[in-house]
């Protein structure tokens, strides 16, 4: 795409007042700290703000693809030609008696704070998920014993292919392991959702949380820059156990490394590249096939340039 179209992008954004940046690195904005720099990156504050951008730089042939806190996904070294949108100024929250409802920028640790906050219990396993709630809604996020699924009441989203802002209950959300109806629907962008909780006792909530977050501290290598859990857990086996015993710990291609701390996270030591880390979770894939005759899945979202 030309950079002529580019600059009639950005003057229609200007029109509107809506925040954006040229040339702008991924490796700023993802939880991997890899990624070329992307043509656009927009930072709308609302939906009606996230509707323009998306509408204008689908007339003018733009692509764009929709990032939260950028904690499951792997941009390509040579950037992205296209407008990266990002969800993180929509970022409100409001409560009616059990129920919360934020913005999709909203990280899910702010929002399991919140709840706490208001001593509504259902959220405890989402602290200190590294992601946004959009995303958390995109792929059913959990951790120990919960998921988004369990408490998720409904989500509002904008469907690019008319414009209109719609609403899909919990059922329609279609949710299973890692999976919900968006991943399907790649054309809906998800606004806000809306989470029914219970009544708590505060301290036992915390003390959950923090019971949760000291186990993150001390099994995954968070010091490090990583998105994450790479693979889906194989029914009846855990990958990252399947990692450990191919003796892949500590596995490296340039920059990218199988944490020694947890198998199941791929971690930047320094200087790593998306080609580093592509052909780290090629490495383990076939490994794990040739040692297990298993066939493991990625979960993590690479987008190509």
């Amino acid at each position: 795409m030309s950079d002529a179209v580019y600059d009639i992008l950005f003057s229609e954004l200007d029109k509107r007042g809506i925040d954006h940046l040229a040339n702008e690195p991924m490796s700023l904005h993802t939880t991997f700290k890899i990624g070329g720099a992307a043509k656009a990156f927009i930072s709308p504050r609302d939906g009606e703000e996230l509707s323009f951008a998306v509408n204008a730089a689908s007339d003018l042939g733009v692509k764009t693809f929709v990032l939260g806190k950028g904690s499951n996904v792997l941009f390509d070294d040579e950037g992205y030609d296209g407008a990266v949108i990002s969800t993180l100024s929509l970022d409100k929250i409001r409560v009616s008696d059990n129920m919360i409802t934020c913005d999709a920028g909203v990280s899910v640790t702010s929002l399991s704070r919140f709840a706490l906050e208001k001593s509504l219990a259902g959220l405890t396993f989402a602290y200190g998920i590294p992601g946004s709630v959009g995303g958390a809604v995109f792929m059913n996020a959990g951790a120990y014993g919960g998921e988004i699924k369990d408490v998720l009441m409904s989500s509002t989203y904008l469907d690019t292919t008319d414009g209109k802002i719609k609403t899909l209950t919990a059922k329609e959300h279609d949710f299973a392991y890692r999976y919900s109806s968006y991943k399907a629907h790649l054309d809906r962008v998800i606004l806000n959702a809306t989470f029914l909780l219970r009544e708590g006792d505060h301290n036992d909530i915390k003390a959950e949380m923090d019971d949760f977050m000291d186990r993150r501290r001390t099994k995954q290598p968070l010091e490090f820059p990583s998105a994450g859990s790479v693979f889906k857990r194989y029914p009846g086996r855990y990958t990252a156990q399947m990692i450990d015993e191919a003796g892949l710990k500590g596995a490296a291609v340039g920059g990218a490394e199988v944490s020694v701390k947890h198998a199941g996270f791929i971690i930047n030591k320094g200087g790593a590249t998306s080609a580093d880390v592509t052909a780290l979770i090629e490495l383990i894939k076939k490994t794990i096939f040739e040692k297990f005759g298993i066939e493991i899945e990625c979960e993590i979202i690479r987008v190509e340039k």
